[in-house]
């Protein structure tokens, strides 16, 4: 998998066929990449842990998962991946449009069932894990069944695809709690979908804290309060995070320069680059490259 396939926030890139899109691979932190940053996409997505630890966080919260555990991502839901201290996670990523389980126009099933999980009307469980989960074999039989389809893809493929799909959502729709109301605020994940898809756009450019109140429509103040609230670190430091996180990207997969990539990734001032990277990583860039790059 290109390690650059998790550059943009708002993923643009087609996930699977265009008649069929689902697709599904194997990745590892950090051997393929050290994080995969908050972003969001119109797609579905499972990830499946196969080996170790790492952390995971959906809607702006974080989770801690291990081997075993399951993770569903509707669509436009913020979500990032982390590595866990020093520990190595190997995990099945599933992605899947929308349209393969339902169409908006005239369908039942969208508008009685899935609309809900996208609108975010219901609360519905996203960590399915053996300890705590009573149906959870059930869901992993569903997975398990569409990766042994997908070794052969024999003809007729999409609806063994399609039915194993239907099913694990039966399973999660039936056990749904009577109720429970979101325990998010949508105006508030919304407003941060702006932020980070204004960061993804133009995170090579100078961003200032007065560009991000403007783009938010708050005072200055208010746009510090709030991003910390909401993801309890200021803006500077998850800019400069993200910032970093895609100039090491950029040392793997490119053989730019030192300082070209960090101009490429929004800092101007070398030093300063240097000194926040090695703090985030604990090497050098010149190092970091030399561990990672094939």
């Amino acid at each position: 998998m290109n390690i650059l396939e998790y550059e943009n926030y708002e993923e643009k890139k087609t996930h699977g066929e265009d008649e069929f899109p689902y697709i599904t691979y194997l990745c590892t932190i950090p051997l393929d990449f050290t994080s995969v940053p908050t972003h969001w996409h119109n797609e579905y997505e499972i990830i499946y842990v196969k080996k170790g630890q790492g952390v995971i966080s959906l809607d702006l919260e974080y989770h801690d998962v291990k081997a075993g555990d399951i993770i569903l991502i509707v669509p436009g839901q913020l979500h990032s991946i982390e590595q866990k201290a020093d520990e190595t996670m190997e995990y099945e990523n599933l992605i899947f449009g929308a349209d393969i389980i339902a169409n908006k126009h005239n369908d039942y099933c969208y508008t009685n069932f899935f609309s809900s999980l996208t609108k975010r009307t219901l609360q519905y469980p996203t960590i399915f894990n053996q300890s705590t989960c009573k149906y959870y074999h059930d869901i992993a039989r569903c997975i398990d069944n569409a990766d042994e389809i997908c070794k052969t893809f024999p003809h007729g493929y999409q609806l063994a695809i399609k039915s194993y799909l239907f099913q694990m959502f039966f399973v999660i729709f039936t056990n749904l709690p009577k109720d429970k109301p979101p325990t998010k605020k949508k105006k508030s994940l919304d407003k941060m979908k702006l932020i980070v898809k204004y960061v993804e756009n133009n995170y090579a450019d100078n961003i200032t804290i007065e560009d991000m109140a403007n783009l938010c429509d708050f005072s200055q103040s208010h746009f510090m309060k709030f991003f910390k609230n909401n993801m309890e670190v200021s803006f500077i430091e998850y800019l400069n995070n993200y910032r970093l996180t895609m100039a090491s990207r950029l040392l793997i997969s490119s053989s730019s320069s030192i300082i070209a990539i960090s101009m490429e990734s929004g800092f101007d001032n070398l030093s300063y680059f240097n000194r926040l990277f090695k703090k985030k990583y604990d090497m050098t860039p010149s190092e970091f490259r030399r561990l990672y790059q094939t």
